[in-house]
């Protein structure tokens, strides 16, 4: 073995043992081997014996030297070289083959079934040093093929295929110190500049092409471009991610990864834009909501391709920001559809301010719902009257064929009648009710997620030709209380007769349960959702805004109102990963149901007790 090849290991390779050689194509034949008897010690050491330095405890992993060996009665000798070549006991000790034979053959040279013996014992430990070195998936295994080839040299070295294998160990070795310095470059950003990580892993992967972490490393070089490019396209510079995308897809050729990154790009430039849209829509109301519009407008034209519908129909509702004006506060209408049909029923929301949060001393507040703060619409809105439903959202999902979230992983949380709990449940979606199971078409739609809404909302803006879109949180505070600011959307008392659909103290459900934190007095003849628009509507002609089901927003969860929109806009952050849903639900607590009370759930949080409704731009 080469001591370059063990000082270059030792020195390099310790740095990162992570990067792992594995094992080249097998060599050419070659003609069996001529067994010799190995060198003496002064020849072996002309021919250059192996030296390490520092590390006393490497030293004894690389190093060998042939053990001695006594012999009393050859034929017993014999026989256990026999055995411990049928072993695999080769080299280690004075009771292995090799040694056991050569100290035989020296004792009786020229005895033929102790030559044919050795000739197995080279042969099989050459093949032995082959499969160490093909087994080299990390340094340990790289320090014993290296190894192997200290005793393969020590015995014959000048055997063809033990200087075919030595040259293979230096391959592998310096393959290895390559792969080192190619993780180091990665770490520090040198990503594909000259001399940079993928360089070096090129460099490994050609001097020894069944290198695995060569082949890892220069993936990883390309997912960190990819990344880089994707974090552009994050800060709306595309041109910038897109040259940096080019750039990821010299470095391998894989059909994947790069489409796949391109699509994410435009993903992310689609939900930039759809975003921009929304703030735009939002804004159109008065003369410096009409230039917030405008600005918006700009910005998107700045990053869109060209005939993007998001920026088109954008422009078209800055020029028709005038006609808003023919609906009235209160109207209830619906969309026509394409096959003649009619929309979710919805109604016109007047325009106003509120103060939206919990009041400083509220009762049973928390510094979520703080601080306080005024919010003005400038324009009113149309909402929904009722919770989507089931039926609803059915007829979604058979036109478009989407797959909401549940239906994809097969589970939701539903509740147990029996333990009195929300547990999950396999083959539940939102064809479910609350207890997992079918639920009627007039029926609130659960188990969906804030992103499968959204879905629903963008599929009836494309059928209708208007825009839906979740209500943002202040929305929806604003058509909870309808023009109240008590505590409850009622006002601060105990709920009236038929208000909604709540837990209350006299339900009792199928199995006899009753809740343990309820409106004392209370009974609506629920147990679980109800069919929508069973309950009085509130003031501005909603239903079920206090109860039946929590519904999900547009926003992302923030901690209090600090710094909070003014202008009743959802307050997003792209690629957020927790969203806000609002109202009392079924099974809400008292403290659940105040006006005030907020709570959020990740994007894949899929229950019994979240729906939603829609907010249509007016």
């Amino acid at each position: 073995m080469h001591a370059r090849a063990v000082l270059t290991a030792l020195g390099a390779g310790l740095a990162l043992a992570g990067c792992k050689p594995q094992a080249a194509a097998p060599p050419a034949p070659v003609p069996p081997p001529q067994v010799q008897a190995p060198s003496p010690a002064g020849q072996a050491a002309s021919q250059g014996r192996v030296s390490i330095q520092g590390d006393d405890a490497l030293a004894d992993v690389l190093s060998w030297s042939l053990p001695a060996v006594h012999i009393d009665r050859p034929a017993r000798a014999r026989a256990a070289a026999a055995r411990a070549l049928a072993n695999g006991d080769l080299f280690e000790t004075a009771h292995s083959a090799v040694p056991l034979l050569l100290a035989l053959q020296a004792l009786q040279p020229g005895n033929a079934q102790d030559a044919r013996l050795l000739e197995r014992a080279q042969l099989a430990l050459l093949a032995q040093a082959r499969s160490a070195l093909a087994a080299g998936d990390d340094l340990a295994s790289l320090r014993y093929a290296q190894r192997m080839g200290n005793v393969l040299r020590s015995l014959w070295p000048a055997l063809p295929q033990v200087q075919s294998y030595l040259d293979d160990v230096d391959r592998a070795g310096n393959a290895f110190d390559l792969c080192v310095a190619g993780q180091r470059a990665l770490q520090a950003g040198n990503l594909d500049a000259p001399g940079g990580a993928l360089a070096l892993f090129r460099k490994a992967q050609a001097l020894w092409p069944a290198q695995s972490r060569a082949e890892q490393g220069i993936a990883a070089v390309e997912a960190a471009l990819i990344a880089q490019a994707q974090s552009r396209a994050v800060a709306a510079d595309f041109n910038v991610a897109y040259a940096v995308l080019a750039r990821a897809e010299r470095v391998r050729a894989d059909p994947q990864t790069i489409p796949a990154a391109r699509m994410r790009i435009e993903t992310t430039r689609t939900d930039l834009l759809r975003r921009m849209r929304d703030e735009g829509l939002m804004a159109l109301g008065d003369v410096a909501g009409l230039q917030f519009a405008r600005e918006r407008l700009a910005d998107m034209l700045r990053i869109a391709r060209p005939g993007d519908a998001a920026g088109a129909e954008l422009r078209q509702r800055i020029d028709l920001v005038s006609h808003y004006g023919l609906f009235r506060p209160g109207q209830v209408f619906t969309d026509a559809m394409p096959d003649g049909s009619r929309g979710p029923s919805l109604v016109v929301l007047p325009h106003g301010v509120f103060h939206m949060g919990a009041a400083s001393g509220e009762p049973d507040a928390s510094a979520d719902e703080q601080p306080q703060h005024p919010v003005r619409f400038e324009r009113g809105m149309a909402m929904s009257r009722h919770e989507i439903t089931v039926g609803q959202f059915r007829r979604f999902v058979e036109a478009s064929g989407f797959v909401p979230r549940a239906t994809q992983r097969g589970h939701s949380m539903a509740y147990d009648v029996r333990s009195g709990n929300f547990v999950r449940g396999s083959g539940i979606d939102w064809r479910s009710g609350y207890d997992g199971r079918p639920a009627a078409a007039d029926m609130p739609v659960v188990h969906i997620t804030a992103r499968d809404a959204e879905a629903y909302a963008q599929w009836l803006s494309d059928q209708t030709g208007a825009h839906y879109r979740l209500p943002s949180e202040a929305e929806f505070e604003y058509a909870l209380r309808a023009g109240g600011q008590g505590l409850y959307p009622w006002g601060n008392g105990a709920p009236p007769a038929g208000v909604g659909n709540l837990a209350g103290g006299k339900d009792v459900s199928p199995q006899g349960r009753r809740w343990n934190n309820a409106f004392s007095g209370y009974a609506d003849g629920w147990w679980g959702p109800a069919p929508v628009g069973s309950f009085a509507g509130n003031r501005f002609g909603l239903f079920d805004m206090a109860g039946n089901v929590s519904e999900w927003v547009a926003d992302c969860w923030h901690r209090g109102y600090r710094r909070a929109p003014a202008n009743g806009a959802a307050w997003v952050n792209p690629g957020c990963r927790t969203r806000m849903y609002r109202g009392g639900a079924w099974a809400s607590a008292p403290v659940q149901v105040r006006s005030a009370w907020r709570m959020s759930g990740g994007v894949d949080v899929t229950n019994g007790r979240v729906g939603f409704r829609l907010v249509r731009q007016l």
